[in-house]
Formats: structure tokens, sequence, C-alpha cells
């Protein structure tokens, strides 16, 4: 999966309405192939992603857990460590 995707359930403050769009632009973006696409494929690519958007929110409010929220602050500085740790030189 593309790992500009990021889990969006489960966090404290919750997902927005930017955060589950741009997830659904990254989306449409790796299985259409496209970054930007063509005036002919522009309405398309936008009704895929607002879609998307909108299952994924129904989808998030579904959602139901026993866990505690996790700290946005927390799982950046996480995901910070793993990023350094798969490019650090030494690695190589």
């Amino acid at each position: 999966m593309c790992r500009n995707i990021r889990m969006l359930f489960n966090f404290d403050p919750p997902v927005t309405e930017d955060e589950i769009r741009a997830a659904s632009l990254q989306f449409v973006r790796k299985i259409s192939g496209f970054n930007k696409p063509s005036k002919a494929n522009e309405a398309a690519f936008q009704a895929a992603v607002e879609g998307i958007a909108s299952v994924s929110a129904q989808l998030l409010a579904a959602l139901e857990t026993n866990a505690p929220p996790k700290s946005r602050e927390e799982e950046a500085v996480k995901a910070k460590a793993r990023s350094a740790d798969r490019f650090s030189p030494s690695r190589a």
C-alpha cells in the first residue's frame, strides 16, 4: 500500500475531513497512476476521490475500539524514527 496513506482511526484529536480527503486523493493517485489527471479524466478522478472520501468517513464513524486513542505527536515521533532508521547510511 502507498506509504503516504496514513492510518486515520483512533486518534486524539479525531481525524478531520481534510485528512480523509488527502488519504483518498493519495489512494486514487496510486490506483489510477495519475498524479494529476488529464482534462478528459479529471471529472472521473475527482468523483473517485469524493466517493472514497465519503465511504472512508462512513467507515471511520462506524468503527469501534476499546483501545485508548493514540497521540498524533507520539505517532509522528515514532514514524520519524522509523524513517531515520530506514534511510540511515549504516543500513546500506
